[in-house]
Parts: structure tokens; sequence; C-alpha cells
């Protein structure tokens, strides 16, 4: 009888907290709860969040994802995704008899209502954040046109030249990279003293735990895996996050399909974290795909512990909403 070779053996570490915050968890459940209460389909604008697994999944339950809002029909319900929408979208939706239900994450909400409070006090706002990305537009979306410029880089944090350099505030993406936000908000305080900041910082818990999570193992790994989406910013700032920590190679993968078996050589350590928009599950196939080819050692990194959670909408949770007549 042949014995079987031994599997190589691994040590696979795990970031704690990593996968889905509240935002997205709200997002998710905003769609499960409109399904069941309205019945299919239901229509969401863009992908409710940045992840094909989480959008497959909802898209199988006869949610029905539209770029925008005239491939709804009259009298649908239409849902607005965790990343915000230009206050132009909620208008669009009344104008065409829609009936929204609003799933931007509260803490994307809260950057909304600063950037509006800034400009009715006669400030200009400076946004740091990724040109292209929904959180950004529709950040810049609930201001007129010209009321916000955008931010991107230290060069243009250093080139600025606002017509009122004594009348500024800055906000920022809630999915931005920790570390890099900080220095062009030094920069910025450098050359404009008096720039009004957040009351509390705009870079989601979120956002910030998992950087830290990756951070605290990242130099210990000599490959380090993010599960998520290509077009998630939180999950494409964890790895940046790895490599600047000290991991020599770090990658997005969306699956555990997708895992580069051949950068494993040589690797004795593996750390694996997840994008806030990545559901757990996809962690447990990617830890099962190591198993299957080596003895594998799963340590679990310290954890911090999260208890953020967000109301549900009324109209999702009031009794006397009945299917098919959200209120």
């Amino acid at each position: 009888m042949t014995e079987r070779p031994e599997k190589p053996r691994l040590r696979l570490m795990l970031a704690s907290p990593r996968g889905f915050c509240a935002g997205v968890d709200r997002a998710i459940q905003i769609v499960e709860r409109a399904l069941e209460r309205f019945g299919p389909p239901v229509y969401v604008r863009h992908e409710i969040v940045h992840n094909r697994f989480v959008v497959e999944r909802l898209a199988a339950l006869g949610a029905v994802f539209v770029d925008e809002l005239d491939a709804v029909p009259a009298g649908a319900s239409i849902i607005f995704s965790a990343h915000g929408v230009p206050r132009a979208v909620p208008a669009d939706a009344q104008r065409r008899r829609l009936i929204a239900i609003d799933a931007t994450c509260p803490l994307v909400s809260k950057v909304h209502r600063d950037a509006e409070r800034h400009h009715a006090a006669g400030r200009h706002v400076l946004l740091i954040g990724h040109a292209g990305h929904p959180e950004v537009i529709g950040t810049m979306g609930q201001l007129p046109v010209g009321a916000v410029t955008l931010v991107q880089t230290l060069a243009e944090a250093e080139a600025l030249v606002p017509a009122e350099p004594d009348r500024l505030a800055y906000i920022t993406q809630t999915t931005l990279s920790v570390d890099e936000t900080a220095a062009i908000v030094a920069v910025l305080r450098r050359r404009f003293p008096h720039i009004r900041e957040p009351h509390k910082e705009d870079i989601c818990y979120a956002t910030t735990n998992r950087q830290q999570a990756v951070k605290a193992i990242a130099a210990q790994c000599g490959l380090f895996l993010v599960i998520g989406a290509p077009n998630s910013s939180n999950s494409l700032r964890l790895v940046e996050v790895a490599r600047a920590a000290g991991c020599p190679h770090a990658v997005l993968v969306e699956r555990g399909r997708d895992i580069p078996w051949a950068a494993l050589a040589g690797v004795a350590t593996v750390g694996l974290s997840a994008g806030a928009s990545a559901p757990e599950v996809l962690v447990e196939e990617a830890i099962a795909a190591f198993r299957a080819r080596f003895t594998l050692n799963v340590v679990a990194a310290p954890a911090v512990e999260e208890d953020m959670h967000f109301k549900l909408p009324r109209a999702l949770t009031d009794e006397r909403t009945r299917a098919g007549a959200p209120g």
C-alpha cells in the first residue's frame, strides 16, 4: 500500500477584526428585509456593497441591480447603496415616483452632514479621497458644483491654491489608509492653520481596526492575502498596509480559488484578512483551500472587539408597513 506523502506545513495567521462592518451588514440586511417584506423584485442602484459574492447571492433572492434610475419602473422600490448617493439621486427617485430606501452607511451620512454644515458656514470644503469612488461621488454631490475640491495625494495638498485660504474645512472618505490620510492632513494643517477639522475622525472605526489588525501581523508573514473585491477601497488599502508594515508580498484575492499558490514557495507564514464588504464564508473557503494543500497551523491574532450596530430604516421595521406598500 502506497503511503500518501506528508503535506507541507504552513502557519496561517488570521487578522482580527476582519470582514463585515456594521454599515455593510446593515446594507445587506436592508436588501434582505425589503425582499421579505415587499417581495421581489427590489431594485438596487449600483452594487449594494463592493463584493461580487454578496451581490450575486442577493440577485438570486430577487434583487435587481441597476446602473441608473431610468431602468426602474414607476412605483417600484429602489435601494441606494451603502456608499451614499449625490443629493440629485433621491430627488430623481421622487420625480419618477419610486419608493426610495436609503442604505447609506450612517458614518458616510455623517460626512455628508459635515460637508453641508461647513458649506452653510461659508467654508470651502476639501475632500480627501479617491476620484471616481462611489462614496466620493456621493459626498461631492451633496453640495453645489465647485463647493468641494478633491485632494488625493500629498502633492495635490502641497499645490492647492484656494481662493480663501482662511475659510477652509476638510472631510475624508471613510475607507482611506489611516497613515496616508494623516500625512495629507498634516500638510493641510501646516499650509492652512485655520482649516476646520471634523469633530470626530471621518475614517470609520472598521477601516481603522482592520488596518491596525493587518499592521500587527504583517511583518511576520512571507505572504499576505486580503479577501475582497478589486473595486473595494478598504480592501485595497489593507493590501497597501500589509506591504508598508513589512510583508514582502501582499495581494488581493476575491475567492479561495484565486489564491496564488506559486507565490507560497518558501513561505512559512501566510497572513489572511478580509475587507469590510467580504463575508466570513469567503475566509472559511480560503482556509479550506489551504487545508487541502498543507498541514495547517491556524493562529488567531488578538482581536479588537467591535459592537457597533446601526438601525434599519423605519420602512422595514414598522409593522404597519404591508407587503407591496413601503411606508
